[in-house]
């Protein structure tokens, strides 16, 4: 059985389907994600999981079905989307060259923000973010987790309303992966920014997502999930049992 979406969703996807040549990559993909909500999105290995990232980016329209973003569609109104989504991908994705308050300020001149405003916004997220002191500091000179703070501050700076995250802490470490994790939470409800986690981890997908979308090859939909607030280990497990089971090919429909 799957949850109901809520009423009015910012981001919608109706009967979706997705072909490139020689592949079917998404089947009918319908599903709802409303304002402020922070969903995960989970599923094997070519279940769809970065089509559907690409679709809401805009970065390719569907071959049917259609994707809107705040009513509008994201691949015709490329523009619009441009200071209303950030992204964080799994890969900081820091220009070398640039310092950590550097990488944060292009992040805001190709959101259109104001000149003037750069500096106190960049600033003011890289010490949010715990790295007050280290805004000189190059990609180079920063550890991987410092490196995806930068890149965390670089999204949430030009105050998005969605923030989109592709794998986005699966190459840290366990301890800093987690602290992370948890931030990011923090971050995304403080602000009430709507948030859309692509995930191959479980655990991630229970611990960031209050709902949870399982992709099942070839690109449906097997099944919602919804993550009570403070739940216990032992639901946890239970919920993390019916996701291994959506997931499965041969799982029950």
């Amino acid at each position: 059985m799957t949850e109901t979406a809520p009423h009015e969703p910012v981001i919608e996807f109706t009967n979706v389907q997705k072909v490139f040549p020689g592949h079917h990559a998404l089947r009918d993909l319908s599903f709802g994600i409303g304002r402020g909500e922070l969903v995960s999105v989970v599923g094997v290995t070519g279940c769809g999981k970065s089509t559907t990232f690409n679709l809401i980016l805009g970065l390719f329209p569907p071959t049917e079905g259609s994707v809107r973003v705040e009513g509008h569609d994201p691949h015709a109104e490329f523009d619009w989307f441009r200071r209303r989504m950030a992204v964080v991908f799994q890969d900081a994705r820091l220009l070398p060259w640039r310092t950590a308050l550097q990488n944060v300020r292009t992040g805001m001149k190709f959101a259109g923000i104001p000149k003037q405003e750069w500096d106190g916004r960049a600033r003011d997220w890289l010490s949010r973010l715990g790295l007050a002191g280290r805004e000189d500091a190059y990609p180079h000179q920063l550890s991987g987790g410092q490196r995806q703070r930068v890149s965390l501050a670089r999204a949430f700076a030009v105050d998005p309303e969605i923030i989109l995250c592709d794998e986005s802490f699966s190459a840290l470490d366990e301890i800093t992966a987690r602290t992370l994790r948890k931030e990011f939470v923090e971050l995304v409800r403080a602000g009430g920014k709507t948030g859309v986690v692509i995930t191959h981890s479980l655990d991630e997908a229970l611990t960031l997502g209050e709902r949870i979308l399982v992709l099942r090859p070839p690109g449906h939909l097997a099944d919602e999930v919804r993550v009570p607030a403070g739940s216990d280990p032992e639901v946890l497990a239970e919920l993390r049992e019916r996701l291994i089971t959506a997931m499965n090919p041969e799982g029950a429909e």
